[in-house]
């Protein structure tokens, strides 16, 4: 490679090379696969190493308090600790209406999963606790179950118990199941399931699980009673009834709402605007909070004007209460999403300080973290637990270090709940609700995104929109199952209708470049370069075999049926003596006739068979005039290049469906080239096309695990949640893995 000063050019002289010459002048390395035999024994062997990786990968904390710097770290931890806390006991009273429970429990969600998180989690800056969309998810659930008009599922373990207590037990017996689901997918590494869910859907689940929140929050800024409905169409519902009763508003409801709402508001955008100044962010909702609460005090709000306030806060903590597997029966289907939407979020957020702040994080740990969180916290009638980007917010930029800030903020959390927490009596809900709206501004704003999607990728504005939509009208959990459908659709699409290409050179370079995307181009007389960005499998093998038509400019089959219809009647006509061979050329005495040509529609399927000039004593020019008014379309092409770059793999299908154009290619003198095809890439080295997903990574035993705990699900109708079911459920999987494995193993 030469370079020049003035200008960076290269040049490249080395062999032309095929495949096979490339083979032989290069010697390949060997390597032998390891058998069943080998993975099972690497799988058991134990050494002080594997221990010590197995200790650390399961007990973060060891790897990180080994380096805490006390004196650079300490300090910053406390002051984020505590101020990171202020913020979590508010929004753990506010988050918790969202989940239809007394606000004081919302105080044990953020105590009880940090404590955990603080010992298993990988991220040192995400703060766990309530997070606005899992808690109206949760809310859903104990809704349908314990309705605010009408009685109560029939459950066994609500006999004896108030509303209230019900609604705990849903709530905790829910969560249970969340963190049994996220410790299961921990332990069986199947934390990539998260890479299914785009940025895209995200977005417009979160905004529209904004829209729910709310509207779940103007009954709280009106003052109205208006009970709680789940269920497709929820919110339209809610809604009806709201504008039904807007005449019955509570007038120091709506005053004390705007006023929060206004204060918090240009608060936050100081905040924004100067964070680079301010050491601390101003804690807003706190000092509100503690005015309405004096306000509130002192004016008695709630005999005076009829404003409905937190009330009674017990003192400490409640005895630890076992889930009911009942319930457990009803929640399924619903913890399921709420499994996945805690764990991505809370993922989102811990890569982009995981980023910024140059360390690792595991998301098969994390699964784990939260697992044992939701299960150790709902053990104590907390509820499901994640991350709110505002309480992160303020633990990183308060300078928080480490998780020590969060085992803090906890313990800021346990004063208000053991010592405190009577001061917070006379706050009125409609605070909390305040709080609550102000801190959708984030996610509601998440719709300025749509324009800019549009103009970039239709396909992902087309994932936001409908998984925005269908989560706002069907409910969050159909709404993201929805939207992950037409998420899988989308990548169906560009992979069965991939943007196909008929390259060209560039004037004045040896670069090629689809000619419909420049002017000045130069294309080889006679030759073709034809690119197909995509794997090429049998959902689209048809779509390739057609613009690769279209680019061509003619069918194949179809001309090679012209040239063996026209021998047939040339071989006629040399026969019948009305055509002879003279000085190199055919020349005819007469045109064909009419019952030649009836003759020659029989036997259609010769036509298919490669042209034989044997017995003729000349070569035909398919591309000159041919005598006897005998027309064939004329061929242009010479040689086509099929670039296959991009062309990750080829399963049987495509394999023979290219197989077949390639012959009638070949059959009508086109010389056809592949370029830049991965060895790899062939179906033949695997007939399942599935060694390179499966046996080179980690993935089938989750895979086989899912696929069983799924179609148990769908054919025993739950039956799975039993100990019995879900004992033969993983021992199914187990074999079904080991059996699977096996077979590749031999492929």
């Amino acid at each position: 490679m030469t370079m020049r000063p003035r200008e960076q050019q290269y040049k490249v002289d080395r062999p032309l090379y095929s495949v096979d010459s490339f083979e032989e002048e290069h010697e390949k390395v060997y390597r032998q696969r390891k058998s069943l035999l080998d993975h099972v024994r690497q799988y058991f062997t134990c050494d002080a190493r594997r221990v010590k990786n197995t200790a650390l990968s399961l007990l973060p904390i060891i790897g990180w308090i080994r380096i805490y710097q006390i004196k650079e770290w300490l300090l910053s931890d406390i002051v984020s600790g505590v101020s990171t806390g202020l913020v979590a006991v508010l929004q753990g009273l506010a988050y918790c209406l969202l989940a239809s429970l007394p606000p004081w429990y919302g105080l044990f969600s953020a105590f009880f999963p940090v404590v955990a998180y603080f010992f298993l989690g990988t991220s040192r800056h995400i703060s766990v606790g309530p997070f606005p969309v899992l808690c109206l998810m949760i809310g859903s659930v104990v809704t349908r179950l314990v309705p605010d008009e009408g009685p109560p599922m029939n459950i066994t373990g609500f006999e004896g118990l108030s509303r209230d207590d019900q609604r705990v037990l849903v709530a905790s017996s829910a969560s249970f199941m969340v963190g049994l689901m996220q410790l299961g997918m921990g332990l069986l590494q199947v934390g990539f399931v998260v890479r299914y869910l785009s940025d895209t859907l995200v977005s417009g689940f979160t905004t529209a699980a904004a829209v729910h929140i709310l509207v779940s929050q103007l009954k709280f800024v009106l003052g109205l009673v208006v009970p709680g409905i789940s269920g497709p169409l929820a919110l339209v519902y809610t809604l009806e009834k709201i504008f039904v009763q807007i005449t019955s508003t509570n007038i120091c409801d709506l005053v004390t709402s705007l006023i929060i709402m206004v204060a918090v508001f240009v608060v936050k955008e100081i905040n924004d605007r100067y964070k680079a100044k301010l050491p601390v962010p101003i804690p807003i909702e706190v000092i509100m909070t503690v005015v309405a609460c004096g306000v509130s005090y002192g004016f008695d709000f709630k005999t005076r004007f009829k404003v409905d306030v937190v009330g009674h806060i017990p003192q400490g903590y409640e005895t630890p209460m076992a889930p009911d597997i009942d319930i457990f029966q009803e929640t399924a289907m619903e913890a399921f999403p709420m499994a996945i939407v805690g764990f991505a979020v809370a993922f989102s957020v811990a890569k982009v300080y995981s980023v910024k702040h140059d360390y690792t994080i595991d998301g098969n740990q994390e699964l784990i973290a939260f697992g044992v969180s939701n299960i150790f916290g709902a053990s104590f009638k907390s509820f499901a637990a994640s991350t709110a980007l505002s309480r992160s917010a303020v633990q990183e930029s308060t300078g928080g270090k480490t998780q020590v800030a969060g085992l803090l903020s906890a313990i800021i959390v346990m004063i208000v709940t053991l010592a405190i927490g009577f001061l917070l009596e006379p706050l009125p809900r409609s605070v909390l609700g305040a709080v609550v709206l102000v801190n959708l501004k984030g996610m509601l704003m998440q719709v300025t995104e749509v324009p800019y999607l549009w103009r970039r990728d239709k396909p992902d504005c087309v994932v936001w929109l409908v998984t925005c939509i269908a989560s706002i009208f069907l409910g969050l959990d159909l709404g993201l199952a929805v939207g992950l459908g037409i998420e899988l659709i989308t990548v169906v699409f560009r992979a069965q209708f991939p943007r196909c290409s008929v390259l060209a050179n560039i004037n004045g370079t040896d670069i090629y470049k689809d000619r419909k995307d420049y002017h000045y181009i130069n294309e080889p007389e006679g030759v073709k370069i034809f690119r197909i960005p995509s794997p090429i499998f049998f959902a689209n093998i048809e779509f390739f075999k057609t613009k690769l038509t279209e680019a061509i400019g003619f069918s194949p089959l179809r001309i090679l049926r012209k040239r063996n219809k026209a021998l047939r009647s040339i071989r006629k006509l040399l026969k019948n003596g009305d055509m002879e061979w003279t000085t190199g050329m055919l020349t005819s005495s007469s045109g064909l006739k009419e019952e030649d040509e009836v003759e020659g529609r029989d036997n259609k399927e010769d036509l298919d068979l490669p042209v034989n000039l044997k017995d003729l004593p000349i070569k035909i020019d398919w591309n000159r005039e041919l005598p006897a008014n005998i027309s064939v379309p004329r061929v242009e092409l010479h040689s086509l290049v099929l670039d296959f770059a991009a062309v990750s793999f080829l399963d049987i299908s495509a394999l023979k469906g290219l197989k077949t154009m390639l012959k009638e290619l070949v059959r009508v003198d086109v010389e056809v080239y592949i370029v830049a095809c991965d060895s790899k890439c062939a179906a033949i080295r695997s007939p399942l096309a599935l060694e390179l997903f499966f046996v080179n990574g980690p993935f089938i035993r989750p895979f086989c695990f899912i696929y069983l705990f799924v179609i148990k699900i769908i054919i025993c109708n739950k039956s799975v949640i039993s100990l019995r079911g879900l004992c033969h459920c993983l021992f199914s999987g187990f074999i079904f893995y080991k059996v699977f494995e096996r077979l590749l193993s031999k492929a």
